[in-house]
């Protein structure tokens, strides 16, 4: 009877140790929202226009459409491989990026800084596809702050990254873009150890002990954000002081480990005191223990079938044809485009934006936008869940909220105000956040676990397309109309009015896309409510 339960107990801590690896590969996974930090070398080194540039971020961000090939291998590797193939991915791609902004290479024609720029931006999509997946399967009950925590330190990495580079390199682009090479393949290492799928948890009181550990995370992710924050304005610091703070940094981002050390031991102590109760326990005994389980499980069988007849279109498992038959998919899909496209412009235009607008450093709106959308995440995640399981709040209404938020961002930055940029970044980072941390459990609740990989990474086809239609396609022609010939061949362009059409266009991309989403809420409203009296939420769903 004692190896009954060792196998559980280590189960749980293997099943924590996992998320806290998680944890760590999304952050240092937001890499491909740190090209603003070395575009410009980019386009001063190559000649660029800012229509070629962009679409250099259309290729970077183009690698996630491949995405749909780490969905299909999800159901099909373990973990570890999908690890192994996006770590060395972004070797290879952020590599040879590397290589031309240091010099060491001479540059690569246009068409092949493309290619690479697309591998590094691919190899993102196996890192998250194996880190999403296998933690909520792992924490079904617990959907919304898995996500939100996950992707809140997918939004603090541009922040990680700066900080880091501060201390180890003084603020190099060339040395920036090495980090981002090396730096994802080490901690994957990591991760391919202990980052497994595990049976979730079964019972009321492990979902309780779950959610306490979560609050946990919820907490050292706050503390980390701040102290990123603090790093922003505390304005220009020593090499020594960025040493310090890098290492209380690495610190901050250990400290996790520190639950499922307590697991550990709390599993210890509790395997020894029921190995001295079953040592004296008789065999007549553990029969009466088992049968009132059995008995459990034949009452609950009607109410499982019959939860299984009421879900026949939503909350049961669809493959990836049953969704796209679906209504509610393509509401969703629509949705969510209409809120990461804009995002992702002001991602990939924040150098151009703020050179606009006289500003010759922006790294502080590129770290706000990071820190914010962490925030946006973590707060969206956890305060979704905690409405679902109390009142049956359809998710989808917080991204209508959202993007009535980011409508105004757009709003204020077209004005052109003093600060403008500030507040825009805060509320787009914000908004982009809460969008990316609500639409991840949302699918996963609407069409099942079982294929979840590959749906996922369907809806993350919009990342490449609302990067193209917005930025590629919208920013990138709107500048160009603006903007005066330089005498290298690039181009430039001063002042408010470089970008006021095309923050009016995305503030309207913004209400649209709040609509789709109030329509969404309305059609899945039910299924919601059946979600706040435990109906939905089954280990095997």
């Amino acid at each position: 009877m004692t190896l009954l339960h060792r196998p559980t107990l280590s189960s749980s801590t293997i099943k924590w140790l996992g998320f806290v690896t998680a944890v760590w590969v999304q952050s240092i996974s937001g890499n491909n929202y740190t090209f603003s930090n070395y575009s410009d070398s980019l386009k001063s080194l190559m000649n660029l226009t800012q229509l070629q540039l962009n679409n250099l971020s259309v290729a970077k961000d183009l690698g996630k459409a491949f995405g749909v090939v780490a969905g299909l291998a999800s159901d099909r590797c373990p973990t570890w491989v999908l690890l192994m193939i996006g770590s060395v991915e972004g070797v290879v791609g952020y590599g040879v990026q590397w290589g031309v902004v240091s010099g060491n290479l001479r540059p690569i024609p246009y068409w092949a800084m493309c290619i690479f720029l697309c591998m590094g931006g691919n190899s993102t999509t196996w890192m998250n596809t194996a880190v999403l997946v296998t933690c909520i399967r792992n924490f079904r009950k617990n959907r919304g702050p898995v996500a939100g925590i996950l992707k809140g330190y997918v939004g603090l990495s541009t922040a990680i990254f700066t900080v880091l580079c501060n201390a180890l390199f003084a603020d190099s682009s060339a040395e920036f873009v090495l980090m981002l090479s090396l730096a994802p393949f080490a901690v994957c290492l990591t991760a391919m150890i202990f980052l497994q799928e595990v049976p979730p948890s079964v019972t009321a009181a492990e979902d309780k002990e779950e959610s306490k550990y979560f609050n946990v995370f919820n907490v050292v992710a706050v503390v980390v954000a701040v102290y990123l924050l603090a790093f922003d304005f505390m304005g220009s610091h020593g090499h020594a002081f960025n040493m310090v703070f890098a290492t209380v940094l690495l610190v901050l981002l250990a400290s996790p480990l520190a639950i499922p050390a307590y697991i550990a031991w709390k599993s210890l102590l509790e395997s020894r005191s029921k190995f001295d109760v079953e040592d004296q326990t008789s065999d007549p005994l553990l029969v009466q223990e088992v049968a009132p389980i059995v008995g459990v499980k034949k009452e609950a069988k009607p109410e499982i079938e019959e939860a299984k007849n009421l879900q026949a279109s939503l909350g049961e498992d669809h493959t990836i044809f049953q969704a796209f038959k679906a209504a509610d998919f393509w509401v969703l899909f629509t949705s969510f485009l209409c809120g990461v496209g804009p995002g992702m412009m002001v991602m990939n235009n924040m150098g151009q934006m703020g050179s606009s607008l006289g500003y010759s450093d922006v790294s502080i709106f590129v770290s706000l936008l990071s820190i914010m959308g962490f925030f946006g995440r973590i707060i969206s995640g956890t305060t979704s869940e905690y409405c679902i399981k109390k009142a049956g709040t359809p998710r989808p209404l917080f991204n209508a909220g959202s993007q009535i938020l980011l409508a105004v961002g757009f709003i204020v930055m077209a004005t052109a105000i003093p600060g403008c940029l500030y507040i825009g970044s805060i509320l787009v980072g914000l908004c982009y956040g809460v969008r990316l941390a609500v639409t991840v459990p949302t699918a996963s609740e609407l069409f099942g676990l079982k294929y979840y990989g590959l749906i996922y990474n369907i809806l993350i086809l919009n990342l490449p397309l609302g990067s193209f239609l917005f930025s590629g396609l919208l920013a990138g022609y709107l500048y160009d109309a603006e903007a005066t010939t330089t005498s290298s061949g690039g181009n430039e362009c001063y002042g408010a009015h470089c970008y006021r059409m095309c923050f009016f266009v995305l503030a309207g991309t913004c209400l649209l896309g709040s609509g789709l989403d109030v329509l969404l809420a309305l059609r899945t409203k039910k299924l919601y409510k059946k979600m706040s009296v435990g109906k939905i939420y089954k280990p095997g769903k």
